[in-house]
């Protein structure tokens, strides 16, 4: 009988597991959203031979496992599940050597500085470790309660480095961030974990600011590689990592047209949308849709600021989703409020 892998966690419909595990072994990877309370029985009796754990479980499964690799015992964390032939199961944590990964690839070296650390579960124990590991000279972790926390974030303004383990600003809420780096001047790289969009409303902050930054797919790829090589029990040539992130780039990243009316786009789009055999949409279609009436109708019922307004409401909805082919309306870039709405993931 073939094995069978997956990923648990509470609400996975952002992730791109199952194609990334599909290039690194080919394997049946499935996506498996537990309630709290059937986490126990699906880790100890389920029918994966390994699995990858997501939020918020990567604490909750760390008791379930007969044994632990030194990383997950030190980190207090399992991301990566093995069941091994007489019935036992193997954790470890893969995060680590992702995140690691993550940083290099990005060229961020926290060697030296102070870094915080958004949110305090698994996923932070681990981005802890390797700050710490890789020479962080204080690391501080802000929650919503405790000593640290959003409300006094100005006792941390000299913070050089700002690693998000949080979900916020994970798709579908992408319009949130956990902080604003206006308060941070000696910040000089960002790294968030959620890679679903592209970039989050703090990458973008980050980009405007030109500061160093990076998203979470290079260490949801490099995380995978590790627990590909558990899984199968051979090793995995560390390139396969940046160009499985290149590939998934490719497939989920939107093609959004732009240019003055009358050019052409959404004629383009729908011919790239069929050779790419990818969802199309076009903004000035959806606002008609959206008001019952054609666009001129609009403007002489309601003017033009009407006009703009729903048309920033519909590229909010549909710029936040994946792998599509988007015809924007002439003037949708005349405003700034858009522009971070066409970045996120396109």
């Amino acid at each position: 009988m073939e094995k069978c892998y997956g990923l648990i966690g509470e609400h996975l419909g952002h992730s791109f597991s199952p194609q990334i595990h599909r290039m690194l072994g080919g394997y049946a990877y499935s996506l498996y959203e537990l309630a709290p309370d059937e986490v126990a029985e699906f880790v100890k009796s389920g029918p994966l031979a390994g699995m990858n754990v997501t939020i918020p479980y990567k604490k909750t499964v760390l008791p379930l496992c007969d044994t632990l690799s030194d990383a997950a015992r030190a980190i207090g964390s399992v991301n990566t599940v093995v069941r091994r032939p007489d019935g036992s199961l193997y954790g470890d944590n893969t995060d680590y050597y992702g995140f690691i990964w993550l940083l290099r690839s990005a060229g961020l070296d926290p060697r030296g500085k102070k870094v915080l650390v958004l949110g305090s579960g698994g996923a932070s124990l681990t981005v802890q470790a390797a700050a710490k590991a890789l020479g962080a000279r204080e690391v501080v972790v802000i929650s919503r309660t405790g000593e640290n926390h959003y409300g006094n974030l100005e006792r941390h303004a000299d913070a050089q480095m700002i690693f998000n383990t949080t979900p916020v600003g994970m798709y579908p809420e992408v319009d949130r961030a956990p902080l604003s780096l206006e308060g941070f001047p000696e910040c000089c790289g960002v790294a968030d974990l959620i890679y679903n969009p592209a970039n989050t409303r703090l990458l973008l902050d980050a980009q405007a600011r030109r500061i160093p930054c990076a998203g979470g797919l290079g260490m949801l790829a490099a995380q995978a590689k590790a627990a590909a090589e558990l899984f199968l029990g051979q090793e995995i040539p560390e390139a396969r990592v940046g160009e499985i992130v290149r590939r998934i780039e490719r497939q989920t990243k939107n093609i959004v047209l732009v240019g003055m009316p009358g050019c052409g786009k959404s004629t383009v789009g729908r011919l790239i949308a069929r050779e790419l055999e990818r969802p199309f949409a076009d903004t000035d279609e959806l606002v008609e849709r959206r008001c019952g009436c054609t666009i001129p109708e609009l403007f002489a019922r309601q003017g033009e600021a009407a006009f703009r307004a729903l048309e920033h409401q519909v590229l909010a909805e549909i710029a936040k989703e994946s792998g599509m082919v988007i015809a924007t309306g002439g003037g949708i870039v005349t405003n700034p409020d858009n522009l971070p709405l066409l970045r996120q993931n396109s």
